[in-house]
């Protein structure tokens, strides 16, 4: 990928993708900056050389300080539609990926840069870094499917307080709610993403796209619905060159050799 955005810097390691969020002083996202975030994730799903995605933020201190609130000065009911509309295209794109998303958390993450987060798989998070919804203090909610994803990360009654009260939560107790699944000593943080992201790049990229799908599609289906929908991924994987190539790989003691399409 090239680096054109103006708000959004682009880079590959290792067949890892990072997406990080890069207006200072503390990534406040405005429309530009939403419009750069989702196309540079449908470029990442779409570059052959990226096998896993992660979002994070190139300015020290912030992750993300949600939208630009100059943005919502005097907007109505149809611009802010027209604004929900455009980040739930982000959140499709990164529900339907079948590459593996990964977010690293670091310094003040709220609002929108943050919601985008829930979406990922796993996040990593720097042990200082404090998440937060705020929204509540300016009479609104957040927009980013932000309901949805969190009564299935914590429960309901997590969830509502967490939005009600709107205040900051240090990483370790964010943790122990389930809201990030491991912390980082802050220097250590894009080590360990990017470490990981390499150990989930050398991985079948049909099994991780299956897994990713059935969990996260499948999940919100009833259960007899999930069991069919899992089938169907078990029978495509079956028929698939990755399967045939693990079984071999694995028979044989050898390392897998998987299809890199």
């Amino acid at each position: 990928m090239t680096e054109t955005a103006s708000f959004i810097r682009s880079s590959i390691v290792r067949h890892v993708g990072w997406i990080d969020f890069h207006r200072p002083p503390v990534n406040a996202f405005t429309r530009q900056m939403v419009e750069e975030t989702h196309d540079a994730i449908a470029a990442a799903l779409a570059d052959s050389e990226i096998r896993v995605i992660v979002l994070g933020s190139a300015i020290d201190g912030y992750f993300s300080a949600g939208a630009d609130l100059k943005v919502f000065k005097g907007m109505t009911g149809e611009g802010m539609r027209g604004w929900a509309l455009r980040t739930h295209d982000i959140v499709r794109l990164m529900r339907s990926s079948p590459k593996p998303l990964l977010a690293a958390i670091r310094g003040t993450a709220v609002g929108g840069g943050l919601e985008m987060t829930l979406h990922c798989d796993l996040r990593f998070a720097a042990a200082d870094a404090k998440l937060g919804q705020p929204e509540i203090r300016i009479g609104f909610i957040p927009p980013i499917a932000t309901t949805q994803a969190l009564v299935r990360l914590i429960g309901r009654p997590r969830a509502i307080r967490y939005l009600y009260d709107g205040s900051l939560v240090p990483a370790e107790e964010a943790r122990q709610w389930g809201l990030i699944d491991e912390l980082a000593a802050p220097q250590e943080l894009r080590a360990r993403v990017q470490a990981y992201g390499e150990e989930l790049a050398a991985k079948s990229p049909a099994a991780l796209a299956a897994i990713r799908r059935t969990v996260t599609l499948g999940g919100g289906m009833s259960f007899d619905e999930g069991l069919a929908y899992e089938l169907d991924a078990v029978v495509a994987l079956a028929d698939g060159p990755d399967f045939a190539e693990g079984v071999d790989a694995f028979l044989a003691k050898r390392p897998p050799q998987w299809r890199r399409d």
